[in-house]
């Protein structure tokens, strides 16, 4: 399974460290992530406003599940947006 942490502080470093204890789990992705998280996952530098850039990713990288840290992209409506495709 190829998860998906959309964030970059230490709430987002918590998640990734618990999830990749998971033996279900094959990848895990953070944008953009931290020096934290990089030890764990694959950071990629792309901007949590983008949601077109967030999906082609989650798309081209086969991503199972994305996880959401921070409010503002929530607040934004990026559950909608990546539940409609």
């Amino acid at each position: 399974m190829n998860i998906l942490i959309l964030g970059s502080g230490g709430r987002e470093h918590a998640l990734c460290h618990f999830i990749a204890k998971s033996k279900k789990v094959n990848k895990i992705y953070c944008i953009p992530g931290n020096a934290g998280t990089n030890d764990l996952a694959s950071n990629v530098n792309i901007d949590l406003n983008n949601f077109h850039k967030i999906k082609q990713f989650i798309i081209n990288n086969k991503v199972n599940i994305v996880v959401v840290g921070p409010e503002k992209p929530l607040v934004d409506g990026i559950v909608n947006y990546l539940s409609s495709f």
